[in-house]
């Protein structure tokens, strides 16, 4: 498993840890059933306090992507999050869009990165 941390990143390293796990997920590299590794092996990889794993590893089990076993270790047990609508997902797009706006990349560019990012969520088929 392949995940890299961002130190100019706003986001919690926590959550960058539990998004590049979603985008794993999200592209197949990580199927249903697959064991990650052990929470202090991330943590020994990345550098950071292996609770930021742990709690990378929860919030994933919430959204209900991953069964966590204490001692067992984490299992991907679904490629799809618990329900939700099309408007709050578009609110989700709708924002990572207005930060990329407001960050001065001009509308070809942002068509560009978002082009280029679902060519690689779904380069292989399902």
């Amino acid at each position: 498993m392949y995940i890299t941390i961002d130190e100019t990143d706003r986001r919690p390293i926590y959550r960058q840890v539990a998004d590049e796990i979603k985008g794993l997920i999200a592209r197949g590299s990580l199927s249903e059933g697959m064991a990650l590794p052990p929470v202090r092996q991330v943590a020994d990889d990345l550098g950071v306090n292996l609770n930021t794993i742990a709690a990378a590893y929860r919030e994933l089990q919430k959204e209900g992507l991953l069964k966590v076993r204490h001692g067992a270790g984490a299992v991907v047990s679904s490629r799809r999050v618990a329900q939700q609508s099309d408007s709050d997902l578009r609110k989700t797009l709708r924002a990572s869009l207005a930060h990329m706006v407001l960050a001065g990349l001009p509308r070809a560019e942002v068509t560009e990165i978002v082009n280029e990012e679902i060519r690689d969520l779904f380069r292989r088929e399902r």
